[in-house]
C-alpha cells in the first residue's frame, strides 16, 4: 500500500489502491489507456516499463495493484475471463502426469477445464469433499501438485476450512488454490488463511454490474507471481483496458454492495426455510448449515448466493425459475440485479453424469441489492 493512503481498512483500499491520480491532468479516476503500443525513448528505453499492451497496460496495472491490495497479496494478474486465469494457472504450475484434487462441488466451467482440456494434456485429477479435511488428505497422492477449492462452492454453497486444507496440501508439497468468487476479498481473504493462489471471476461481484467479463489470480509469493506473469504474457489471455477500468470502478463499491447482498440473502434464506414447497435451503449463514461455524470463523458475512431445493423435482424447479419476475432468469451472478437459474440445465450442464452433477430440483439465486421485500414477494409468487 502506498504511503499516500491514510488507512489500511478494506473500504479505503478499494477506493484508493491502484487509483493514482493521472500525472498529466490530475484526473482522480485512472484513464482508459486504449492503446496497443508505446513510444520508446530509444531502443529499449521504455517509459514506465510499457512497450506493448499484451505485456502491460497502465489501466490493467491499476486494476492488478488494486486486486493485490484487496486480497492482501503481493501480485495480482488480470485476465480476459475467469477461465483464462484458471488455464494460465494450470499451465504454469502443472506438467503431464501431475495430479490435482478438485472439489465435489464446483463451477461447471472449472470442471469442464479439468475433465475436457487438462486431462488431454496429461493432468490427472480426482474428486474430494473439500468440506472434510480428512477426505482431502485421503485424496492426496505423491503426484499431487494442486488442491483446488471453492468456498462457498457453486452451486451447493459448501464451506471448506481453508486453513485446515492448506495444511494438508503443504504436508505433501502441494499448493492450495481458492476460488474466492462467491465470497470476494471483502468477506474472505484466503491468502491470510494459508492459500497459495486466489482465483476470481471478475465478471461477478468484483465488477458487480453485469457489464464486463474478466478473471484474476492473486498470490502472496513474488516468485510465483513472476512465473504467472510470464505465462500470462506468453499465452496472451489478458484483460483489456476498458474491461480493467470497469472492474476497477466496481471494486470501489464492493464493500457496500456485499453488505446489502448479504443482508438480503439472509432474509431470503430465512423465508425459504419456512416455505412449504422448499425441501432444503443451502446458505452458510443458516445455523443449521453444516459449514456454518467454519464460515463464521473465516468470513465477514455469508454472501449473496442462496440455493434451495423444491418439492416436485426438476420440472417444478424449472417452473419456479420461469415464474420469477423481479429475479431475472439468467446465468452468471454477482450483479446488482437479482438472478435465478436452474444449475442442472444451465451453468452446470457440463457436470451431468459426473461426481459433480447437481440435483435436478435445485434452484440457485444470486440475490441482488433491490428492496428485499420485493424480492421476497417475487419468490413467494414464483413458488406458488
Amino acid at each position: 500500500m502506498s504511503d499516500r493512503h491514510i488507512s489500511q481498512h478494506f473500504e479505503t483500499l478499494a477506493i484508493h489502491a491502484g487509483n493514482t491520480a493521472d500525472p498529466l491532468t490530475g484526473a482522480v479516476v485512472p484513464p482508459i489507456y486504449q492503446v496497443s503500443t508505446y513510444k520508446q525513448d530509444g531502443v529499449g528505453g521504455l517509459r514506465g516499463g510499457y512497450e506493448y499492451s499484451r505485456s502491460a497496460n497502465p489501466t490493467r496495472t491499476a486494476l492488478e495493484e488494486n486486486l493485490a491490495a484487496l486480497e492482501g497479496g503481493r501480485r495480482g494478474l488480470a485476465f480476459a475471463s475467469g477461465l483464462a486465469a484458471e488455464d494460465c494457472l494450470l499451465r504454469t504450475l502443472l506438467s503431464p502426469g501431475d495430479h490435482v484434487v478438485i472439489p465435489n462441488d464446483a463451477y461447471g466451467g472449472t470442471f469442464r477445464l479439468f475433465a475436457r482440456v487438462a486431462t488431454r494434456w496429461g493432468v490427472e485429477w480426482s474428486v474430494a469433499d473439500t468440506g472434510d479435511p480428512a477426505a482431502v488428505r485421503a485424496a492426496l497422492t505423491p503426484k499431487t501438485r494442486l488442491v483446488w477449492v471453492e468456498t462457498p462452492s457453486n452451486p451447493l454453497l459448501g464451506i471448506t476450512d481453508i486453513a485446515a486444507v492448506a495444511q494438508a496440501a503443504r504436508d505433501v508439497g502441494a499448493k492450495l488454490v481458492v476460488d474466492n468468487t462467491f465470497a470476494t476479498p471483502y468477506l474472505q481473504q484466503p491468502l491470510s488463511l494459508g492459500a497459495d493462489v486466489v482465483v476470481h471471476s471478475l465478471t461477478k461481484y468484483m465488477g458487480g454490474h453485469s457489464d464486463v467479463v474478466g478473471g484474476a489470480l492473486v498470490v502472496g509469493d513474488p516468485e510465483l507471481g513472476e512465473e504467472l506473469a510470464f505465462h500470462q504474457n506468453a499465452m496472451g489471455g489478458v484483460a483489456g483496458p476498458f474491461d480493467s477500468w470497469l472492474v476497477l470502478r466496481g471494486a470501489k463499491t464492493l464493500a457496500v454492495r456485499m453488505d446489502r447482498h448479504s443482508e438480503n440473502a439472509t432474509r431470503i434464506a430465512d423465508m425459504l426455510t419456512r416455505h412449504a414447497r422448499v425441501t432444503s435451503v443451502l446458505y452458510p449463514g443458516l445455523p443449521e448449515h453444516p459449514g456454518h461455524e467454519v464460515a463464521a470463523k473465516q468470513m465477514r458475512a455469508f454472501g449473496g448466493m442462496v440455493s434451495f431445493r423444491v418439492q416436485g423435482g426438476e420440472e417444478a424447479a424449472v417452473e419456479v425459475c420461469n415464474r420469477a419476475k423481479v429475479f431475472t432468469l439468467g446465468e452468471s451472478l454477482g450483479g446488482v440485479e437479482s438472478l435465478i437459474e436452474h444449475p442442472g440445465r444451465m451453468t452446470h450442464a457440463s457436470a451431468a453424469g459426473s461426481a459433480l452433477e447437481v440435483p435436478g430440483d435445485l434452484v440457485r439465486l444470486s440475490v441482488g441489492i433491490e428492496n428485499v421485500d420485493d424480492l421476497l414477494e417475487d419468490l413467494q409468487q414464483a413458488l406458488g
